[in-house]
This record gives structure tokens, sequence and C-alpha cells, in this order.
């Protein structure tokens, strides 16, 4: 009797940091002989989400689409905080409306494939309906690390997490610098509106026990020393299997980047600027770095908007052979984007016409970065650690099915 083809079920949560990773995973599953459903929140945050959505489902005729209309809230709160810490408390309020729709779906369900930031709200419902549930995280293995130790940090008290120490102390790794962390974190505890920490961060992190895996958008080589310390179950002893099956690769829609003006340039000369559509700069801002980037004497293709260039084409656009640097917010796609690319990768700071100048004409730098691009590509080749992660990730799957009385998934490898 042959197989029932697996149907796998993504549930994103808003903002194209943490939608990017959802679509290419979804394209590669659907590539793989999955059925694949994805949940398409409405109202969307932004203009952006919903054209990436839009795009998405035309290019992938085969992926259903299942709209999921949440519960807005209309009060002072909500028009004072981030659009984003909105709309996750509004799926988080309305999660419990999931199982009609998902029983309307014309096969049943394999697996969801969840963000973190829905992890406590939808375990009990995936627990009583019998359907696996695994994260899919957006963050590196680093950040997932102290997230997931967060609820140990804090087992002390607010304060000593805030002005008690320098560095955090993670079992399995090296200690890290305060620095690193949000200063949203820190002020979660002085602010009665920001709460990110309190309601979000620590009950989904003290969830993970509760999910299948998690699936990590990075790769064994890139961070050799906090994916052995998760995998070895070193930073905490109860947390789910790790699956490291990055760099996840670029979708279909993305294979075009329509502007014929990098096709003039020289090989590795132009300079990528991307600092997303998140990220804030003030005109005098702007006016200087244009200032520095155009003393630097290199060629540039700066984004300074959603509607500049689509950022779908992100991906294509480092893959061209003109662009010879990426000047970025380092945020985990872009910098998962660069290594799969081998481009060398400038973090906005100060001083900008010096740094590029360093970057672009600094020959060691991008042969390290090919030497990047060389293994994110080993990581996919059959008997790489991605793919073989990948595979792992789908027989635990089925693992939790039959655990949980389910159908089989093997066919989706």
């Amino acid at each position: 009797m042959e197989a029932e083809t697996p149907h796998v079920v993504f549930f994103p949560s808003p903002s194209m940091g943490h939608l990017k990773p959802f679509l290419r995973l979804a394209a590669m599953l659907e590539s793989r002989n999955c059925s694949v459903t994805l949940i398409s929140t409405q109202p969307t945050v932004c203009a952006e989400e919903s054209a990436s959505f839009s795009s998405f489902f035309s290019s992938h005729p085969n992926i259903k689409r299942l709209e999921f209309q949440i519960l807005t809230e209309k009060g002072p709160d909500s028009k004072s905080e981030n659009a984003f810490i909105t709309q996750f408390k509004a799926i988080n309020r309305s999660v419990h409306l999931l199982p009609p729709l998902l029983a309307s779906l014309p096969q049943p369900v394999s697996v969801i494939f969840s963000d973190f930031v829905v992890a406590a709200s939808l375990a009990q419902i995936t627990a009583s309906h019998g359907i696996p549930n695994f994260i899919v995280s957006t963050t590196c293995a680093r950040c997932y690390s102290m997230v997931a130790y967060l609820p140990v940090l804090l087992s002390d008290t607010p304060a000593k997490f805030k002005n008690g120490f320098d560095e955090i102390q993670i079992p399995g790794l090296a200690p890290l610098p305060k620095s690193i962390i949000p200063p949203s974190w820190l002020d979660d505890y002085d602010s009665p509106s920001n709460h990110l920490v309190t309601d979000y961060l620590i009950p989904n992190a003290q969830s993970l026990p509760k999910v299948g895996g998690v699936l990590l958008n990075s790769f064994n080589w890139f961070e050799p020393e906090t994916i052995p310390a998760l995998l070895d179950r070193r930073v905490l002893s109860n947390l789910p299997p790790l699956y490291p099956i990055g760099p996840l690769e670029p979708h279909e829609l993305e294979q075009n980047h329509g502007l014929p003006w990098l096709d003039d340039q020289t090989a590795e000369s132009v300079l990528y600027v991307n600092f997303g559509t998140r990220t804030a700069m003030s005109e005098d801002q702007t006016r200087e770095l244009a200032k520095g980037l155009e003393s630097s004497g290199f060629p540039f293709l700066w984004v300074l908007g959603p509607n500049s260039v689509d950022e779908d084409e992100k991906e294509t656009i480092l893959a061209h052979r003109s662009i010879g640097g990426f000047f970025n917010q380092a945020d985990w796609d872009s910098v998962t984007e660069a290594a799969r690319e081998g481009v060398p990768m400038l973090v906005r700071g100060e001083e900008a016409e010096r740094r590029v100048r360093e970057l672009m004409g600094d020959e060691n730098l991008r042969v390290k970065a090919k030497k990047v691009r060389e293994k994110a590509k080993e990581a996919f080749r059959v008997g790489g650690s991605s793919e073989n992660a990948l595979i792992r990730s789908h027989e635990n799957v089925e693992t939790e099915r039959l655990y949980l009385g389910e159908r089989n998934l093997m066919g989706c490898v």
C-alpha cells in the first residue's frame, strides 16, 4: 500500500525576518513531495508582508493558503506599542481558533512547523489534537541558546538580570558579553507597556521541552561552538532535538533581480547596501552615509525603502557576480544569505567611507567569504550536515506521530 503524501502546515509570525525562512522551507519541502499548507495571518502588519505572501503563492500554486483571521484589539496600548508586538499578542490570543480551520483542510495534518513566539499557546492545542509541533528558529544558534536559557537566568531576581552581571554564563558556551542583550529586554521590568520578556520569551522558552524539535537556519561548520553544545544538550538537558538545516535556499520567486545595471559592472566591484525596512535612519544619517559611500570610490546599490528593490530579490542580488560586499544591519537572514553566497559583510556603524574601502579592498576577507560559501554548499550535498539534519528531522516527526498515534511522514525526504 502506497504511503499517503505527508501534509506539513507552516505557521509563521509577522515581519520579513520571521517570514522568509518559513517561505524557503515550505518551498523546499513542497519540492520534496510534501503536501504543504501555509497559514497566512490576517490582517498582515505591513504591505511588504502581504506582497510576499501574494508573490509566493503565485509562484507556488501547489502550496495551499489557509487564511487565519486573528482577533485584533483596538485600545490605547495597541496604538503606542510596536506593531509587531501587537500582532504577536493578537496571534497568541487567537490560536484557539486554529483547530476548526485545520479540520477543514482536505488532508489530515501530519505536522505543524510554527514560530517560537507561539510555542506556549500552541503546545496544548497540538498535543490535544495529536499533531506534532516543531519550531522553526529564525535566529542564530547562540541567540536561540540565550533565549532557551532565559528562565534560568531570571530564576533569581529580575534586578540581578538587569544589573547583577557583566557576562552571560550559559553551560557549554564561552561567556557572552552583556552588551549582546537587546536593551528592550533589560527595560522590560521598568516599562509597564513592554513585556516582551515576561509575556513571550519566558513562557515560550519554558514550552520548548514540549515541542518535537527545533529547525535552525544555520549549519554545523558556521557555529562550531554553539551547535555542538545544543546537540549534546549541554545548554539544557531538556531542550528538544536540534536540526541545523541551513542556510535555506532562496525560493523560486527570488530568481530575477531585474536590475540590468548590475550586469554592466565589473566582477566583485559593487557594494550592496540594504538595512531592511525596519531600520530607522534620520535624514541627516542618510545624507552622511551617502556621502561616505560616494567618497569610498566604489559603485554601490543602496536599497532605501520597501519599494526600491523587492526584499524577495535580495538573495539573487547577493548572488550576482558584480557584488563584492554587503552592508547591512546584521539580522540573521542577512548573515545566512551572505554566507551562502560567499559575500564579505559590513555591519552598519561609524566611518562608513574607511570601512567600505577596507572591506572592498581586503582580498583575504574575500577568500574567507568564499570558503564560507563552499562550506555552506557542502552542508546541503548528499551526506552533508544540513541534508542529514533535514532527514533526521523527518524521522523524528515520524517518531512523534507514532507516539501520538498518527500517520506516516517518511515519504517526505
